[in-house]
C-alpha cells in the first residue's frame, strides 16, 4: 500500500507548507537526508496554545503532536514530491511546552510518532528526543522537526 493510500484510509488531507514565521527555510536537503524545520502545533490553522501539566492533559498533548506530524508530512511532501521516496523516518526531536512538574513529554510526542508510524509502516521507526521546555514560539505546546532519508 502506497504511503497516500495509507493516508487517505486515515482520513488525512495533506496541508501545504506553512510560511516560515521568522528568518529560515521550511526543509533542507542535502545529499539523501532531508531535515524539516521545526513546526508548532496548530488547531484550526492558529497556534495551539497551552502548557502541558497547566492547561493541557497529556491526551490532548498527543492530539496536538498527532497534529504536529500532519503538518510535517505536508512539508516532507513538498520537499520530495512523492512520500512513496522516503526510505526511512530518522529522527525527531519534540519540544512540549510544560511545566516545570509534567513528567510525560514521551507520551505526548507518541501522538507524532505513532502516526508516523501507521503512514510509513517499519520506514517510520524513528530515533527521536522528547523535552519539556518553559515556553514556545508563539505560545505552542508543542514543536517537532524531523529529518527523513530519500531515494
Amino acid at each position: 500500500m502506497s504511503v497516500y493510500d495509507r493516508l487517505k484510509t486515515l482520513g488525512i488531507e495533506l496541508p501545504p507548507v506553512a510560511v516560515p514565521a521568522a528568518a529560515y527555510v521550511p526543509f533542507v536537503q542535502t545529499g539523501n537526508l532531508v531535515f524539516l524545520s521545526g513546526h508548532i502545533a496548530k488547531l484550526d490553522g492558529k497556534p495551539w496554545v497551552g502548557q502541558l501539566g497547566l492547561n493541557i492533559d497529556t491526551a490532548t498533548g498527543r492530539l496536538a503532536a498527532r497534529a504536529v506530524a500532519i503538518d510535517l508530512l505536508g512539508t516532507l511532501h513538498a520537499a520530495v514530491g512523492d512520500l512513496n521516496r522516503v526510505t526511512r523516518i530518522v529522527k525527531a526531536t519534540s519540544l512540549v511546552n510544560s511545566t516545570a512538574a509534567f513528567t510525560e513529554q514521551h507520551l505526548v510526542t507518541n501522538g507524532f510518532s505513532d502516526l508516523i508510524g501507521e503512514v510509513f509502516g517499519d520506514l517510520g521507526k524513528h530515533a527521536r528526543a522528547a523535552f519539556g521546555v518553559a515556553q514556545i514560539p508563539m505560545g505552542a505546546c508543542v514543536e517537532i522537526d524531523l529529518v527523513a532519508e530519500v531515494a
